[in-house]
C-alpha cells in the first residue's frame, strides 16, 4: 500500500493533462498520454529532477509557491487545489484536522431537520467513514431492499467492498468503488487513526479489489454524477446525486439521489406511493 498520495495524486493529474490543454505542440511518438515531467518543469518553473522527486515521494515537502505553480501548471480546479494543500500538509504531519479524534456520529438537530425537509428525495448523512448517520424515508425505500442499511452502523464502504450484493445492486460496480475509495481517501486520510483501522479492515475483508483502488485512485471524489441501481422492486434506476459538504468541524457529508430520467421518476413515484400505502396501513 504507497503512501505516497502526493506524488501519486501529482502524477495522476499530470498524465490526464494534454499537452494542447496548456498549449504545447503533441509532438510525433509521445510515450506518456498527457505531459512529460519535463514540460510539466518549464511550465511550473522546477527542475525536472523536483518534479521527479516530488511524484516518488523522495521529497514530500513542497512550499507553497511550488505548489501553486504546480497547480497553475496542471490546470487544477479550485477543488484539486484544496485538496493539493491538504496533501502537502498532511505529508508533512502539521495539517491534520481530525487527529485521531472519536468518529463523529452525532448530527446536528438543524442538520437532521434539513435531512427530515428533503422528503421524499433519497438523501443521507454520511461521516468520513462513510457511516449512515441519518437519511430520509425515500433513501430507506431505496437502500434497504438492497442491503445498503445493513450493519450497526450501515456503511457505505463496508458494504460496496465487503458484501456480494453490491455487485448485483451496481451495474457499474467498478466505477462505484473507484468513487468510493477516493471519497474515503479525500484528504490527508493516513493522518485519521479510524480511517486508516477501516483500511486495514478492508485489505484484509476485500482483499485485492480494495488494495489495488488504494494504489491507484486519487482521493478526489467526483461531488456529483449518476449512479445505475439495481432495486429489487423497481428495476434499474438512473439516480443523479449531488454531494454537500457540511462544515469541516461536523466531518459529514450529505448525497441527495434524484431522478436522472423519466422512468427513474416514475419508478420512484411507485415506490413513494406503495411506501405511504405501508405507513397508513401501520398507523391505522
Amino acid at each position: 500500500m504507497s503512501d505516497n498520495e502526493l506524488g501519486m495524486f501529482l502524477r495522476i493529474r499530470r498524465e490526464t493533462v494534454t499537452p494542447a490543454e496548456v498549449g504545447l505542440p503533441a509532438g510525433p511518438r509521445r510515450r506518456t498520454p498527457g505531459l512529460r515531467r519535463s514540460e510539466v518543469a518549464v511550465l511550473a518553473g522546477v527542475s525536472v529532477e523536483y518534479v521527479t522527486r516530488l511524484e516518488q515521494g523522495h521529497d514530500r515537502r513542497p512550499s507553497a509557491q511550488v505548489l501553486s505553480t504546480l497547480a497553475d501548471a496542471l490546470r487544477l480546479t479550485g477543488t484539486e487545489r484544496v485538496h493539493l494543500h491538504r496533501l502537502a500538509k498532511g505529508a508533512e504531519r502539521n495539517f491534520n484536522c481530525r487527529g485521531d479524534a472519536a468518529p463523529v456520529r452525532t448530527v446536528r438537530p438543524t442538520v437532521r431537520s434539513l435531512v427530515e425537509h428533503l422528503e421524499p428525495a433519497a438523501a443521507v448523512l454520511l461521516n468520513h467513514l462513510g457511516e449512515v448517520l441519518a437519511h430520509t424515508a425515500g433513501y430507506e425505500r431505496l437502500a434497504r431492499p438492497v442491503g445498503l442499511l445493513d450493519g450497526t452502523p450501515p456503511n457505505l464502504y463496508r458494504f460496496v467492498f465487503a458484501d456480494r450484493r453490491a455487485r448485483t445492486a451496481y451495474p457499474d460496480w467498478e466505477h462505484v468503488a473507484d468513487e468510493h475509495v477516493a471519497a474515503l481517501k479525500y484528504g490527508p486520510f493516513r493522518a485519521d487513526s479510524a480511517v486508516v483501522l477501516l483500511a486495514d479492515e478492508l485489505t484484509i475483508t476485500a482483499g485485492e479489489p480494495f488494495t489495488r483502488r488504494l494504489d491507484t485512485v486519487p482521493g478526489l471524489p467526483k461531488p456529483n454524477g449518476v449512479t445505475r441501481l439495481v432495486h429489487p422492486e423497481a428495476g434499474e434506476l438512473r439516480l443523479a446525486y449531488e454531494t454537500l459538504e457540511l462544515p469541516v468541524d461536523d466531518h459529514q457529508r450529505l448525497v441527495v439521489h434524484l431522478p436522472a430520467d423519466a422512468a427513474t421518476a416514475a419508478a420512484l413515484d411507485r415506490l413513494d406511493r406503495r411506501g405511504s400505502r405501508a405507513l397508513h396501513a401501520v398507523a391505522g
